[in-house]
């Protein structure tokens, strides 16, 4: 009996051997994780999925905090134009925008974007925000969702929406930018090693796999059961790339602007 009992649970989950994915699909929704909801790509992530993200995220922000990060919040929605001022941005995203065009009865003078990441918004306000480098460097993350309009989507590892933390930092040097970089690569292989216990690699990626806008995109990778490694987290170094384009400037020591 016990024996036809097992056999009769198991055919409720596919096996990893034969489908590995299904197997990965049936498993986060048998064990209430998460739902389908009615908006193609999107879940509803139940109460046990959400307290596991709970945990996650606090312990994950006390390790932020540790390191000088102070939390904000930012829009949802950002202007067409502000998108577009970085064109190698705007243009690595744009398969993926979900757009905004009517407000209640009447059509937008500017189409919206729904954020599907915010270096814009952040490096606008930035722009208002920086006067001197004793204004530096600025530590804000962000505890948001974004929008990316997938077209081949399973739940929480591609979902059309989805919940994530985005720091976006500011500094008065290259160094400093680049320390920051690789300080919070770190941080999270260090999570995902000493509180998840899933072994993680850690590097630089590749030209065609870097983020877009950035001059290099480090990532820690976990080896799934197939073989193939999957994106657990990123940290990306942009130079001055949105600087220039959002004209953020500081004052400098020498008294010289930068």
């Amino acid at each position: 009996m016990a024996k036809k009992k097992s056999d009769e649970f198991v055919q409720e989950i596919t096996s990893r051997d034969v489908d590995f994915a299904q197997w990965y699909t049936d498993v986060v929704l048998k064990t209430n994780l998460v739902d389908y909801s009615p908006v193609r790509g999107c879940m509803v992530i139940k109460p046990y999925g959400y307290a596991i993200w709970e945990l996650i995220q606090a312990q994950l922000d006390k390790m932020f905090k540790a390191t000088g990060h102070v939390n904000a919040y930012f829009p949802l929605l950002i202007p067409e134009s502000l998108l577009k001022k970085e064109v190698e941005h705007v243009e690595g995203f744009a398969p993926e925008v979900l757009w905004v065009t009517q407000g209640g009865s009447e059509q937008l003078t500017e189409r919206l974007v729904v954020r599907p990441t915010s270096e814009t918004i952040f490096c606008e306000m930035y722009s208002k925000w920086v006067q001197s480098y004793r204004d530096l460097p600025m530590l804000y993350n962000q505890w948001a969702n974004v929008v990316r309009w997938e077209k081949t989507t399973r739940p929480f590892l591609r979902t059309a929406e989805f919940l994530l933390q985005e720091g976006h930092t500011i500094h008065a040097t290259m160094e400093e930018a680049e320390e920051e970089t690789l300080r919070m690569l770190n941080i999270y292989k260090e999570f995902c090693e000493d509180w998840l216990a899933v072994p993680v690699v850690s590097g630089r990626k590749t030209e065609n796999e870097k983020f877009a806008g950035a001059i290099d995109t480090y990532s820690i990778e976990a080896l799934m059961h197939d073989g193939k490694a999957l994106q657990a987290g990123t940290s990306h170094f942009f130079g001055q790339h949105f600087c220039k384009v959002f004209d953020v400037k500081f004052l400098d020591k020498d008294g010289k602007q930068k």
